[in-house]
This record gives structure tokens, C-alpha cells and sequence, in this order.
């Protein structure tokens, strides 16, 4: 038995979230991270716009190598030092830049991460009338 249940209907949500709104990349591939030079960005991040977030202006996003028009996971960070759960959206990553971001999210003993890859099944409680 999985632990945790999928429900298509969410990813529907999801990428709507993601459809609806423009992807701003606030840090390239590649780029060091303002405040810790030494976390480098294994892919592309950015926010949707006109979206909130509870620590951030914006649902953050790791951007991957691949083209992609649906969220093929989430990332749900929690972090000790701001007290705070976040969530992150997959797009287009690769199974060995999914591994990279999970390795630079989890690099502190501040913050940790699970992944949720998306599924399709639908749960008899996520239907309704």
C-alpha cells in the first residue's frame, strides 16, 4: 500500500496554477544563490506571477532540460529556521535533475524535502458530486 494517496483531480489543479500564470526564472541553471554562494542551481528557478506563496511573492518552480506542459511533481519543504512548510513545483526535469534538486534543497539540517510525483488514480474521497 502507497503512502501517500494521488488524485488526479489535484494535478488538474495544479496545472491550472501553472497554465494560468507566467513562469518568471528569477535564477538560471547554473547561478549561486544570493544569500549562500556555495548552493549553486542544478536547473532553472523561478515563480509564477500573480501567485502566492507563504514566505515568497509567488509558487516557486524548478525548471528542468525538458519540455513540458504539466507539473510532474511537487517538492514540500520543511524548513526549521523559518518555520514554515513550502511547496515547490517540478517542471520538465529529468529523473537525474530531479536528484540534483532534491540534493540542493537538502543540503542544510534547516530544511528538508519529500518528493510527490503526480499519478493518476482517483481516490474514492477525491470524488464529488
Amino acid at each position: 500500500m502507497a503512502d501517500f494517496e494521488n488524485n488526479a483531480f489535484f494535478w488538474q489543479k495544479i496545472d491550472t496554477l501553472y497554465l494560468s500564470n507566467k513562469l518568471e526564472i528569477l535564477r538560471e541553471k547554473g547561478a549561486k544563490h544570493p544569500d549562500y554562494s556555495n548552493l549553486v542551481y542544478p536547473v532553472s528557478y523561478g515563480r509564477l506571477k500573480d501567485t502566492q506563496a507563504s514566505t515568497t511573492e509567488g509558487i516557486t518552480v524548478f525548471k528542468g532540460s525538458l519540455k513540458a506542459s504539466n507539473v510532474q511533481a511537487l517538492i514540500i519543504a520543511a524548513d526549521i529556521l523559518k518555520k514554515d512548510l513550502q511547496t515547490k513545483l517540478l517542471l520538465g526535469c529529468t529523473a537525474e535533475e530531479e536528484e540534483k534538486v532534491l540534493r540542493f534543497l537538502n543540503q542544510t539540517d534547516f530544511q528538508k524535502t519529500v518528493l510527490i510525483r503526480r499519478g493518476t488514480e482517483i481516490p474514492n474521497w477525491g470524488i464529488s458530486d
